[in-house]
């Protein structure tokens, strides 16, 4: 008897490649429709379309209109019963791109990948949520934890309006899955991703005629050069801490000295501990220039993921889930953030069981259709997987 292909995950690995054509046209459609996080309206047409495909597959849905996104979906299977286990699915529908992209560089497949703006950050990711519960509704009984979707549409933005209903989900959840690609050509999991914080040093001077009375003036820009060396002075490698001054402007004419300047900084770290103390390092910087003054805004807008034991124990299953599938699974640390920073504060979060491709929020982004149709089944297992936490209800 061939116990392996009897297997959960192998059957549902048979049911989802039977769709291998349905899942290809899907990401097509969703990829040629270009969604900005910018421009809200643009994500109208991919949310009702992603409304009518959760709709087929036995999901209620709401949609949460934003102020100034596009908002985000919510949806949960029909059959849930009220007070009952949840388990959290997270996907963006935006993308980095501009209306605009696809005249140039068109849905384009070959050799079993698929090229597109988009494809592979993340709408590949979706189309393998959709999927995956397909295949769920093949089985002879449901999962203990009913999936919930939330899909949003300020991702690539930071999730600032979603942020709180993702963070909402995950705290009566009893684990979070994030479809975010997987990290590198290996398509590694993450289980830990660094928190990004973002702040800005304004520097207060003196203007002054540069030729005629350049002893009267006070120059912001000498101050910002010195407030730069001291925040570059806070990286630490072995920590994982990355501070980077990404951006300065300031002055106002070659022949006057710079009443105003400012530098915008990106920080990146792997610990809580770590980011209390950076953040109070920055704030702390006093200016060494005599007439200058400092004033610095700005906060972590993503706290870390760390390497948590229940994310562990969620990379161990899929691990062993994958190996039933073919698929050789690593786990990693990402350098980027995602919302799975948020999750991961709640609940045990696996990220990074999107698509395994290459280009994210670069011109040759691509995914490879092969593992869409593996990775959607992986997520099916996973939410197949026994829960031994339960806490809340979602309505």
């Amino acid at each position: 008897m061939n116990t392996v292909a009897e297997s959960p995950a192998t059957r549902l690995l048979e049911e989802v490649e039977t769709h291998r054509s349905e899942m290809l046209a899907l990401l097509t459609d969703l990829v040629e429709m270009e969604t900005p996080s910018t421009e809200p309206r643009r994500l109208d047409p991919i949310f009702n379309r992603l409304t009518i495909e959760l709709d087929r597959r036995g999901m209620r849905t709401r949609r949460v209109r934003g102020h100034k996104t596009g908002g985000y979906l919510f949806a949960v299977p029909r059959w849930r019963q009220a007070h009952t286990p949840v388990q959290l699915l997270v996907g963006h529908a935006d993308t980095v791109w501009p209306v605009g992209t696809l005249e140039e560089r068109p849905v384009e497949m070959g050799n079993g990948t698929v090229h597109g703006p988009g494809a592979y950050d993340m709408k590949a990711g979706l189309v393998q949520m959709l999927f995956a519960v397909e295949a769920l509704n093949s089985l002879d009984h449901p999962p203990q934890a009913a999936p919930v979707l939330l899909i949003n549409s300020d991702e690539e933005i930071g999730s600032r309006e979603s942020g709180s209903a993702i963070d909402r989900l995950a705290g009566i959840s009893c684990r979070a899955f994030i479809m975010e690609p997987g990290l590198g050509p290996e398509g590694k999991l993450k289980t830990a991703r660094k928190g990004l914080g973002r702040f800005a040093v304004a520097v207060e001077g003196k203007a002054a005629h540069a030729g005629l009375d350049p002893d009267k003036g006070v120059s912001a820009i000498l101050e910002l050069s010195m407030v730069i060396q001291k925040l570059f002075a806070l990286n630490d490698p072995g920590r994982g801490i990355t501070v980077n001054v990404g951006m300065i402007e300031g002055g106002m004419r070659a022949n006057v000295v710079a009443p105003t300047s400012e530098a915008v900084v990106d920080v990146r770290v792997l610990r809580h501990e770590d980011a209390i103390e950076v953040e109070r390092a920055i704030r702390g910087i006093e200016p060494s220039t005599p007439g200058t003054s400092l004033q610095v805004t700005g906060r972590f807008g993503r706290p870390p993921m760390e390497r948590t034991p229940g994310n562990v124990e969620l990379f161990s299953a899929a691990q062993r889930i994958g190996a039933e599938l073919g698929i050789e699974l690593e786990e990693s640390t990402a350098g980027g953030g995602s919302d799975g920073n948020t999750t991961s504060q709640r609940t045990a979060t696996l990220d990074g069981l999107g698509p395994v491709g290459d280009g994210a929020h670069a011109p040759h982004e691509q995914v490879r259709m092969d593992s869409v149709v593996r990775r959607s089944a992986l997520l099916a297992a996973l939410m197949m997987e026994p829960i031994d936490r339960v806490e809340g209800s979602v309505s």
